[in-house]
């Protein structure tokens, strides 16, 4: 089976044709850093069709699908760029949560991703109890009181607004709120500490794949909730342990989101991790 492994700021991917159809358990274990490649995830692609340039399905450690990641977009878009299959010009990805747009600068090293429409509608995110914009709610996690708001950008985010973020709260808070019943189809979740008016810090527990150096998604969620409460203005930074994204925000919330991307390597897995 042949692979290419890329990173977004030391989160990584395993990009894999999509002919190649994989069970729960074979995802798992190629995820596996000590059984398998390792990696944060897989995404198996292939060609658009109706006026769709790709489709891109991805997959998170656990085996369960994504709808959109961010940082698996901009490592796609790099792939396709390597592979000659994609020039300069913009070009579409289908992804389970919405079509993106993507553009690919500085040889690949540099991927721009019109990712959507930011959206805090409960009933779309989606949350429990009755429809609303979920902003500045509370809850309890671990003896704790935090106040959230909650967002989709074709998959679900859970933002807590902290005075001090670090690791240790993420791996503490984030497996809690991840599988709360307030979120039906768990969510992925972000420590957030305003900086200044232009950048932000997070720290990310990721659904499916647990605590995560960077996240393309939870960037764009992390800075439109910003932006919705003025914290921040449209053009904002957001630093996280593993290296920085830029995101503008619209008017509407729409985001583009702007951040590298770095080539692993690439090979062929043997037959026997799966035996």
């Amino acid at each position: 089976m042949k692979f290419w492994k890329y990173h977004a700021l030391g989160n990584d991917y395993i990009v894999l044709d999509s002919s190649q159809l994989l069970t729960e358990k074979q995802i798992r274990t190629i995820c596996h850093r000590n059984y398998g490649v390792g990696s944060d995830g897989v995404l198996c692609w292939s060609q658009g069709r109706e006026g769709v340039d790709f489709t891109l399905r991805i997959f998170n450690p656990d085996g369960s699908e994504a709808e959109k990641s961010g940082n698996g977009i901009r490592i796609f878009a790099r792939f396709l760029w390597d592979q000659d299959k994609v020039g300069r010009e913009e070009f579409s990805i289908l992804t389970a949560g919405g079509l993106v747009k993507a553009k690919v600068h500085k040889d690949g090293r540099s991927v721009t991703v019109d990712m959507g429409r930011v959206s805090f509608d409960s009933t779309q995110i989606p949350v429990t109890g009755p429809r609303r914009e979920v902003i500045n709610e509370t809850m309890e996690v671990e003896g704790q009181i935090v106040q959230y708001c909650a967002a989709t950008i074709g998959n679900p985010h859970c933002v807590l607004l902290c005075d001090e973020v670090s690791e240790e709260k993420a791996r503490l808070l984030g497996p809690a709120i991840e599988c709360d019943p307030c979120f039906p189809n768990r969510t992925n979740v972000q420590l957030m500490k305003v900086i200044d008016r232009r950048n932000i810090r997070i720290e990310i527990w990721e659904r499916g794949a647990g605590y995560t150096l960077a996240s393309g998604s939870s960037s764009c969620a992390a800075a439109a909730v910003a932006s919705k409460l003025d914290l921040c203005g449209p053009d904002i930074t957001v630093h996280m342990p593993g290296g920085e994204i830029e995101i503008v925000v619209g008017d509407d919330f729409s985001i583009q989101m702007t951040g590298p991307v770095t080539r692993i390597a690439e090979g062929v897995m043997s037959d026997e991790i799966f035996e």
